[in-house]
């Protein structure tokens, strides 16, 4: 049976899984974790990502014991690169939660006619201090020796790839989300990046955007037909199969909320990013910056084991007794608030413990589900399944908030590894032969199990108090 190798590298970690190609069947699998980081500045040396690779396949068996037919890297989207002429890594990158580009954000956004708007008609998207090209501006500004340098600029799916291949790549799904590629056109903006600097040859320093369906070249160490790769959130759309009118709810690190759709998206307001996804369709996404480590760190606030942090909040009644919680703690992508912290609302004499782990809980759905409530008005997918995934699938706390708050049945992927599972799934049709959801139907992607809302809850007004306090809080 030919077997597949799919890598999720995100913000915490490296997760490889060897899959049967034919039937999805999980084979072994490895990790290895990268650096922790910490807003505003977040940065990891493109080495660790390197090395946690190398670990989790060792672990996984690779290619000692298991040897792939393909492999593809899904990873975390809209972090920095930069190559020098030889090929070498010039800084640590910036991930996509570094918001010290804020300043250049505002300037960019000044800097295209139109503004706002125009950015939205030009690439897709409002940038925000996550996307890529306000890292390149950033680095201009505050590195301009390291800037001179940079021959090469990339995502950290794409220097994974380059450095399986030698060749410099990317897929149309990571780079819609640099803010400098046109999901409606497919084509590089090079007119935006000479708003960083008009006197770079850009085209010279970009990766190849691949077809969805084309291979980025051979894994020099194995000899395994390397599939092109794609950002976690186009992965693992891929891993679960979904349609347009399905939503995905990702709490992990960071919230996301997107489907998938047949047209790309222009959102003006920036609250709804116009990225495509990894099959040639659209993936409007709406994403937050603060969602499991908001919980983490009351969690630890409360001296409470992350195990029993789901007992104490499922204590609580709905609605944590009116207490609510503002999650911005490292700041803010949606909405836009780089410079955010926190805050806590309905604090009494009699509080309680459980009341604070609930209304920690809720701020995190309720965060997410405001910028979801404009990805569904456009989109339409209102209508059919949910999918809560992410660290918080395993969360019987965010399991019974989401089903509540949505209103809505909420699936629980029996797959946990769902980025992974959509590289394997890429590598594995591309190397059979075979369409993205015809793979994913023989898979069995999207199964799991289903939590019912509880009909009694007054979800409108939980996420009614959460708004009045979003609305009273300093930006």
């Amino acid at each position: 049976m030919p077997l597949v190798v799919g890598v999720d590298s995100s913000t915490t970690g490296c997760k490889v899984q060897v899959r049967d190609a034919e039937s999805g069947k999980v084979v072994a699998s490895g990790r290895a974790p990268h650096p922790v980081t910490s807003p505003p500045c977040s940065e990891q040396h493109p080495s660790a990502w390197e090395a946690a690779f190398v670990a989790a396949c060792t672990q996984a068996g690779v290619p000692a014991k298991h040897l792939p037919a393909a492999v593809a890297i899904g990873a975390q989207q809209h972090g920095l690169v930069v190559l020098g002429d030889r090929g070498e890594v010039l800084r640590p990158a910036k991930l996509w939660n570094d918001t010290e580009s804020e300043r250049d954000t505002v300037d960019l956004l000044a800097a295209l006619p139109g503004g706002a708007a125009g950015w939205a008609e030009a690439c897709g998207s409002v940038p925000v201090p996550s996307f890529t090209i306000t890292k390149l501006r950033w680095l201009r500004r505050r590195e301009p020796d390291v800037f001179r340098r940079v021959a090469a600029a990339m995502l950290p799916h794409d220097w994974l790839t380059f450095r399986l291949t030698g060749r410099q790549t990317t897929d149309r799904g990571d780079a819609s989300g640099t803010g400098y590629w046109s999901p409606s056109e497919s084509r590089y903006r090079f007119d935006l990046l000479d708003l960083v600097d008009s006197t770079v040859e850009w085209e010279s320093a970009l990766p190849e955007v691949l077809a969805p369906d084309a291979v980025a070249g051979e894994w020099l160490a194995t000899g395994a037909m390397v599939a092109p790769g794609t950002g976690d959130n186009m992965a693992g759309a891929l891993g679960l199969g979904i349609t347009p009118a399905d939503l995905v709810l990702s709490l992990g690190t960071s919230g996301t909320a997107y489907t998938v759709s047949s047209h790309p998206s222009a959102d003006p307001t920036g609250a709804v990013a116009g990225f495509a996804d990894a099959t040639g369709r659209y993936l409007p996404l709406v994403c937050t910056m603060n969602a499991t480590r908001v919980t983490d760190a009351v969690a630890r606030l409360l001296g409470t084991p992350r195990d029993r942090f789901d007992e104490l909040a499922l204590a609580s009644p709905p609605g944590a007794a009116g207490m609510v919680l503002v999650p911005h703690l490292d700041g803010e992508r949606t909405p836009n608030r780089p410079g955010a912290t926190g805050t806590l609302t309905g604090l009494r004499a009699d509080v309680k413990p459980e009341q604070l782990a609930r209304a920690a809980v809720e701020g995190v759905v309720c965060n997410l589900l405001a910028g979801a409530d404009g990805l569904c008005a456009t989109t339409g997918s209102d209508t059919g399944r949910v999918f809560l995934v992410g660290g918080a699938a395993r969360s019987r706390a965010y399991r019974r908030v989401v089903a509540d708050l949505t209103g809505r049945p909420v699936v629980v992927p029996s797959d946990g590894e769902l980025v992974a599972c959509g590289a394997a799934l890429q590598a594995a049709a591309i190397h059979l032969g075979c369409g993205f959801a015809e793979l994913a139907q023989a898979w069995g992607s999207g199964c799991g199990e289903i939590v019912d809302p509880d009909e009694s809850v007054d979800r409108d007004g939980i996420r009614a108090a959460y708004a009045a306090a979003v609305a009273g809080t300093p930006l």
